[in-house]
């Protein structure tokens, strides 16, 4: 695959029909599905969620968020660092959200009690961090983990060669449902043929895989572009952590790109009725020499990343949807 990829970034599909595609119910396993998923909800955090992308907090104007049901806000001071907090101010609640960023102060609208990075009698800020991409929080009292100094990032390639776009959608499950459906790639070209096509999986772990390096999918699967036109790349998925799944492309076009999945809970399942934030970020590279020039172009491009993202994202929030509801029911067959 790597000379005819390297040569020839489009590819012929096969042209099968859906209903024609080999069935892949009886690799899609349930055991080593829920294997891969129990070993990544055992790997640490550091207490660290994604609040969404870093471009979205912008200077002098505050983001609010709700993390496990902990309402947020993060702003930025006056040197740009991101900071984070509790997001009803200590006097009498007022939102902080909509406060004024003055001197990289939040200024509270309600009596103008101003608030920064030192923190206030009944209002401590939380740890953040920037990577450049997104903007993290770290929340100890709900993660419940030994805290670290920083989130674990997944290995990306270099954003100010790449073109990158983050996607955000919540649906009605819990973190484990996203991740469960990230971890399930025999469901790509059923699921999401407008997207996906010639889809094989030519590794999975097994179900008491030891080996961190043995332990990820890695497929062969086309980015269909139009019609029976698409691109053939190799892939592999890893979940570096409970709330993570990391699709990165091995061979092929765009080699070295990764896609991040990062599920935040925006509100427990104790409530009765769960929510989580699916914050997808994407890192594309290519080595040829027109991707610096396409990368003039990143406004549109990452437009269309977005919504070729969201699209698939109403898809699989649905399936996640199911799961939920079924594993609710003490109805899940997985």
């Amino acid at each position: 695959m790597t000379g005819r990829a390297s040569r020839i970034p489009l590819g012929l599909l096969r042209g099968t029909g859906w209903a024609e595609q080999r069935p892949t119910w009886d690799d899609a396993r349930p055991a080593v599905i829920a294997a891969a998923l129990a070993r990544a909800l055992a790997r640490p955090t550091g207490n660290w969620y994604v609040l969404g992308a870093s471009s979205e907090v912008r200077p002098g104007r505050p983001l609010g968020r709700t993390v496990a049901g902990t309402e947020l806000v993060a702003w930025r001071g006056a040197d740009g660092r991101l900071h984070a907090g509790p997001g009803a101010c200590p006097h009498l609640g007022a939102p902080l959200h909509t406060s004024p960023v003055v001197g990289g102060r939040l200024v509270c609208r309600w009596h103008g009690l101003s608030l920064g990075a030192e923190g206030f009698p009944g209002w401590a800020p939380f740890p953040a961090h920037d990577d450049g991409l997104l903007a993290w929080v770290r929340l100890d009292t709900v993660g419940g983990e030994a805290p670290t100094p920083a989130p674990p990032i997944p290995t990306r390639p270099d954003p100010a060669a790449s073109l990158t776009a983050v996607t955000t959608s919540v649906g009605r499950c819990e973190p484990q449902d996203v991740v469960a459906n990230r971890l399930d790639p025999w469901h790509g070209a059923w699921f999401h043929p407008y997207a996906f096509a010639d889809l094989t999986v030519v590794q999975a772990p097994g179900p008491d895989t030891g080996d961190p390096a043995e332990d990820r999918f890695v497929v062969e699967v086309a980015f269909r572009l139009s019609g029976r036109i698409g691109v053939p790349v190799r892939a592999s998925f890893t979940a570096p952590g409970p709330r993570t799944v990391v699709m990165r492309i091995l061979d092929g076009e765009g080699a070295t790109s990764v896609v991040e999945t990062h599920a935040t809970p925006v509100r427990p399942a104790d409530s009765g009725s769960p929510r989580t934030a699916v914050v997808e970020a994407v890192v594309a590279h290519s080595g040829r020499p027109g991707f610096t020039a396409a990368r003039r172009a990143a406004p549109l491009l990452r437009l269309l990343v977005r919504r070729t993202a969201a699209r698939l994202w109403r898809d699989d929030l649905a399936y996640a949807e199911r799961r939920w509801e079924l594993r609710a029911e003490g109805r899940f067959p997985g």
